[in-house]
């Protein structure tokens, strides 16, 4: 087998950055949970503000911006979250949060799809957050061309309908605070993924949806839901 492997190699996977030949290599994919007030109420949870929640996706649950996706399997009740995801450049071990942004190469466009039924079942959220194809992500913008994403319009349209509209002002845990509070956790590196927590609004799609998600000053990002993979 070639390069030394007994099995052929995954290949890196990586996203496209907005004016630049070349991509940005994924590491890992970090994200956080119930990061919306609104989110959270109708989500039926505790409005305080709770340390944040992290979970991870597998770094090859990542799907290019104008691909269609599989309905997921083992659900009836498949939910889009729409978010803003942040990549890094540098990282570390406890990270102040004055520093956090230093780390920050730019943002995109993400979506944290949901086995939403499952999720409810009380079971592990890795077969509710973490199957294939459950992170559809758009092109990077780089933080020199658009700066440090704290506010602007987040929104998601199903078939061409409003579903998710807020705005990024209102993330309960801001982005340098979620940088500094990951790195008490996890040694956070180049090539990471945060995925930073979706606003009101969720709900169900199903075959033949289009989805398009837009934030304020990045590259929308748009996918389209099939049937469920054979």
């Amino acid at each position: 087998m070639a390069n030394g492997y007994v099995v052929e190699a995954p290949q890196q996977v990586s996203l496209p950055v907005v004016g630049k030949a070349e991509r940005f290599p994924v590491r890992r994919i970090y994200c956080v949970g119930r990061n919306y007030v609104a989110h959270v109420r109708e989500m039926g949870g505790n409005e305080d503000r709770d340390p944040p929640i992290f979970f991870q996706k597998p770094t090859d649950a990542i799907v290019q911006d104008g691909a269609t996706i599989h309905y997921a399997t083992m659900t009836k009740d498949f939910h889009h979250e729409m978010e803003l995801a942040v990549v890094l450049k540098s990282g570390g071990y406890n990270i102040a949060e004055s520093d956090a942004l230093d780390h920050v190469y730019g943002y995109c466009v993400s979506l944290d799809m949901t086995r939403r039924d499952i999720q409810g079942s009380g079971r592990p959220w890795e077969i509710a957050k973490s199957f294939d194809q459950s992170c559809p992500c758009g092109p990077i913008t780089p933080v020199e061309k658009v700066g440090h994403v704290s506010s602007g319009n987040i929104k998601l349209t199903v078939n061409g309908e409003a579903r998710q509209d807020s705005d990024i002002s209102l993330l309960i845990w801001k982005v340098p605070e979620i940088i500094a509070n990951l790195s008490t956790y996890f040694e956070l590196h180049a090539g990471d993924v945060i995925l930073t927590g979706t606003p009101h609004g969720v709900g169900p799609v199903g075959p033949g949806d289009e989805l398009v998600g837009t934030i304020a000053g990045l590259e929308p990002l748009t996918i389209r839901i099939g049937t469920v993979a054979a």
